[in-house]
């Protein structure tokens, strides 16, 4: 039952992926930009539900920009989820640029690209995002810079945060957990960290029997004088009580 499960939700993943694939290339060049973030939001909220995931938001959202959004990273859901939360331009590694539908949804939705091995290329991607903050633009990053095992963080980097004080913009601390839809007991089935898997995590997750993504809003907060490394602490610190169930 369990792969007749998984291999149904894949199915239907896949053709929804392939109709958001249609969406961008043949309809986002006439949208608006606020139609298009409206409809990256209802078409991450319909993956989720297709693969057997509900959305829970506690606390607020940002309404608006400029805002830098500072998150936890733990699977390859959490940049679907915070989607479906809220749509946001995320910072990701280069290489999905290149993967096949993947990227070009990516692309679509607005992802920034970074080449995490440069140097150079990290200090571009801060003048993209500063860019970005001061059009008013949501943007999110994940400062851990690899998944973790959603149990213990890892250290917050703070190249990335110089681009919410070059621009002057807060930034907000998000929680992200995943819980089994049945005891609402933390889920270790879409992690994806150490030897495990991309198919494996994918795997585990669409045979199961349900999930909840859990992102939790807290309190967007200004530097205050703060260099970067301190404010990634403090920011660290914040989504640590964020993502606690």
């Amino acid at each position: 039952m369990n792969s007749l499960r998984a291999a149904w939700r894949l199915w239907r993943a896949v053709l929804h992926a392939l109709g958001g694939l249609a969406t961008i290339l043949l309809l986002f060049p006439r949208m608006t930009d606020a139609a298009r973030e409206a409809r990256v939001q209802t078409w991450s909220l319909r993956m989720l539900a297709l693969l057997g995931v509900r959305l829970e938001v506690r606390g607020a959202p940002p309404s608006n920009g400029p805002v830098l959004l500072v998150a936890n990273h733990i699977s390859w859901l959490d940049i679907l989820v915070m989607h479906a939360a809220r749509y946001c331009r995320f910072v990701s590694k280069a290489d999905v640029k290149r993967w096949p539908v993947i990227g070009s949804l990516a692309t679509g939705g607005g992802t920034i690209y970074i080449e995490r091995e440069s140097r150079r290329d990290a200090m571009r991607v801060v003048h993209a995002m500063a860019d970005s903050l001061k059009r008013g633009e949501v943007v999110a990053v994940f400062p851990e810079g690899t998944t973790g095992d959603g149990i213990e963080l890892l250290p917050f980097h703070g190249n990335l945060i110089q681009a919410a004080i070059a621009a002057r913009a807060p930034a907000q601390p998000v929680g992200l957990c995943f819980l089994d839809a049945r005891t609402r007991r933390l889920s270790h089935s879409p992690s994806y960290v150490g030897d495990e898997t991309l198919l494996g995590s994918v795997w585990r997750t669409l045979s199961g029997r349900g999930l909840v993504a859990v992102v939790h809003y807290g309190v967007p907060q200004l530097p205050h004088g703060r260099t970067r490394r301190e404010w990634a602490a403090d920011l660290r610190t914040a989504v640590a009580a964020l993502r606690q169930v």
